[in-house]
């Protein structure tokens, strides 16, 4: 299959190609279908919000947003299901602030589940953290060469222009993920909470190989998605599908991912 010569894949939710009333709408209007805190997009400038969604990498769609995770809130459904079994009731908060011992704070969790009794008080928690990728290039100028003209925007050939937008896997895992998991994965498994993580399938493929263990042993649930084509009427858009799951402990997982694979010394030696 030939690569994608348009890096685009979806823009304030639907494809590039989607030309229907409906995108149409969503476009000129900058506003975000998947659950965000307000109705519009807010990514990158509120004002003149960076609208990309999934960008196109060896023909299959990444997560670059990570309001895009939350399509139909599938990704809570999935953590609440490890985090407290069957027939819990629970709901949600986003957006969580979380503070250390001395009051400062280790940053926000993006979603917290909380899990309440009969009397409507709380009987158990746990933390969703959700890790789109990175982007290294420049994503906002094939945007606003898009959004200025779609339909032509669509079939355009970005394939030759400097920059050309990829996914970091590397950044995301080294400056995203392993703090994250430093700060506030320290503080919740002092606590003994579990913690969820939902990510793109092809970037947990870049992460070292972690040690498994059962769900109910585990300390960690990874859960894996990736986007599916689905046909709608006469147009197609992207579903968010969970494809796989895996369960490791905390400390075995934050070793794995946090250690650098060495090269050999004899050519750091020869370098200097």
């Amino acid at each position: 299959m030939s690569s994608k010569r348009q890096p685009l894949a979806e823009v304030f939710g639907y494809l590039v190609t989607d030309q229907t009333e409906t995108a149409e709408r969503y476009r000129s209007e900058r506003l975000c279908p998947f659950n965000n805190k307000v109705p519009k997009c807010t990514k990158d400038k509120a004002e003149d919000p960076l609208g990309v969604c999934s960008i196109y990498h060896e023909n299959e769609p990444v997560i670059t947003c990570p309001i895009r995770f939350r399509q139909n809130w599938i990704v809570a459904d999935h953590a609440a299901s490890f985090f407290f079994g069957e027939g819990v009731r629970w709901t949600s908060l986003t957006e969580v602030r979380l503070k250390d011992a001395e009051g400062k704070t280790a940053g926000n969790i993006d979603v917290v589940l909380v899990a309440y009794d009969d009397d409507g008080k709380i009987a158990d928690f746990g933390a969703l953290e959700i890790q789109a990728v990175y982007i290294s290039g420049n994503v906002r100028k094939p945007f606003e060469r898009y959004i200025g003209n779609p339909q032509i925007g669509a079939l355009m050939d970005w394939s030759s222009k400097p920059s050309y937008p990829r996914p970091d896997y590397l950044s995301s895992s080294r400056k995203r993920l392993v703090p994250q998991l430093v700060y506030k994965g320290g503080i919740l498994r002092s606590w003994r909470k579990k913690i969820a993580v939902a990510l793109n399938r092809s970037f947990f493929a870049t992460l070292p190989p972690l040690e498994q263990v059962s769900k109910d042993e585990a300390d960690i649930g990874w859960f894996l998605y990736d986007l599916k084509l689905h046909k709608e009427g006469d147009h197609r858009r992207y579903y968010l599908t969970k494809v796989d799951e895996v369960f490791t402990k905390f400390e075995s997982a934050l070793v794995s991912i946090a250690t650098s694979s060495p090269g050999k010394m004899e050519d750091f030696i020869r370098s200097l």
